[in-house]
């Protein structure tokens, strides 16, 4: 019987040629295949969309906004959304700072400077019901509609901290009604809050004339202010 070899020149160039072949196949398929920096930067990029389009919503319609409308304005999908922020509480929190928190301790932090009582506590019932009227999102962390965000939850606790000074300061100075509690300071912003949420929205002169009603319920014998308000 007789076998027969392919002789060396054959094999060696068949061999070189299926290597070749295979690093070029390789190198075809590692250049198809993104790299990890491009991975990275596309992902920021869909994160910065996504921030961008979540501010606008929130704060033309609130945080209750669909997430689907959030991602179609991102130009991105709705998984997305849930992959880079975890769902709608991740989103929330990553940019509440620019939709309330900001805007919000900027007036806290303005109230405090005022040296008159009645007049700190008039600037700032007008200047959260301002809030309320122009960010919706505000409503929202009144109602403590995600209670379940630890953020959110903050607001709220540093809003009831300023409430209760504001209205112990102000009784002691005789400028609120004695039995006006900062419970009662509380109810006026969640009311505000259930009405433009759910209600009619009140052109703007309405609701600020409503405000001055506000005031000169709640003030006491010795306020001095007589009905004037400061814009926030």
């Amino acid at each position: 019987m007789v076998v027969s070899f392919s002789p060396p020149s054959t094999v060696s160039k068949l061999t070189t040629w299926v290597k070749l072949g295979w690093r070029e196949s390789v190198g075809t398929l590692a250049g198809a295949v993104p790299s990890e920096s491009r991975l990275r930067a596309d992902a920021r990029r869909n994160s910065e969309q996504i921030r961008a389009a979540a501010i606008g919503a929130f704060q033309g319609r609130g945080l209750t906004v669909p997430l689907e409308e959030v991602a179609k304005a991102a130009g991105v999908s709705k998984a997305t959304i849930f992959n880079r922020f975890g769902g709608r509480i991740g989103l929330i929190e990553a940019v509440i700072e620019e939709v309330v928190a900001a805007e919000l301790f900027a007036a806290i932090d303005r109230t405090r400077t005022i040296a008159d009582a009645g007049e700190r506590i008039a600037y700032y019932l007008t200047a959260i019901r301002d809030l309320q009227y122009r960010q919706p999102a505000v409503n929202d962390v009144l109602l403590q509609t995600y209670p379940n965000s630890q953020q959110l939850m903050e607001i709220c606790r540093a809003g009831s901290e300023v409430n209760d000074e504001l209205v112990a300061a102000a009784r002691a100075s005789g400028v609120l009604r004695p039995e006006f509690t900062a419970g009662d300071l509380h109810a006026l912003f969640v009311d505000t809050a259930l009405a433009l949420k759910h209600g009619k929205r009140p052109p703007r002169d309405a609701f600020d004339r409503r405000t001055t009603y506000l005031l000169d319920g709640i003030r006491g014998p010795r306020s001095t202010s007589g009905g004037r308000m400061d814009k926030p």
